[in-house]
């Protein structure tokens, strides 16, 4: 509670089922407060000592009847996942910290998650950069002085 963490107990994963737990920061910068779930998650499972006391395939079944009720049918649970992670890539955060979230080990797994483009990188950056006109000006200024000292 302290930590705004949760473990994931037998986290899945392909060479060890078992005893593969994962501790995960609980985000809010994503547009979801998870801290917030959790807590109001707890009020209603107080006692169970679980706060999502559900079977996977329960929470599969769910989600398949919740598409099939509206009509999606090209729409699976691991595509949440996907989302996920590209909205955590696209909030600023570093592959180590996303990879910290999701679970995977290696970033080439990783990389297959992620929608990124080179050019969405400039939409990340804190600091204004120059213009192509304002760059080659003060290239040229460091250059006269470079020759000028020479």
């Amino acid at each position: 509670m302290t930590k705004r963490t949760v473990t994931i107990r037998d986290r899945k994963d392909p060479r060890r089922k078992d005893g593969n737990h994962q501790v995960v920061p609980l985000l809010n910068s994503t547009g979801y407060d998870a801290w917030q779930i959790v807590l109001e998650q707890r009020i209603l499972t107080r006692g169970i000592g679980r706060v999502f006391p559900y079977h996977s395939k329960s929470v599969g079944a769910a989600f398949h009847r919740s598409c099939k009720a509206i009509d999606l049918d090209d729409l699976c649970f691991h595509d949440l996942r996907h989302e996920g992670t590209s909205r955590l890539f696209e909030a600023g955060f570093s592959i180590q910290q996303v990879a910290m979230v999701t679970g995977h080990r290696d970033w080439r797994m990783l990389r297959r998650y992620t929608n990124l483009k080179p050019e969405d990188l400039h939409k990340m950056q804190k600091t204004e950069q120059p213009s192509a006109e304002q760059f080659l000006a003060t290239l040229a200024a460091g250059w006269s002085g470079y020759v000028h000292q020479a």
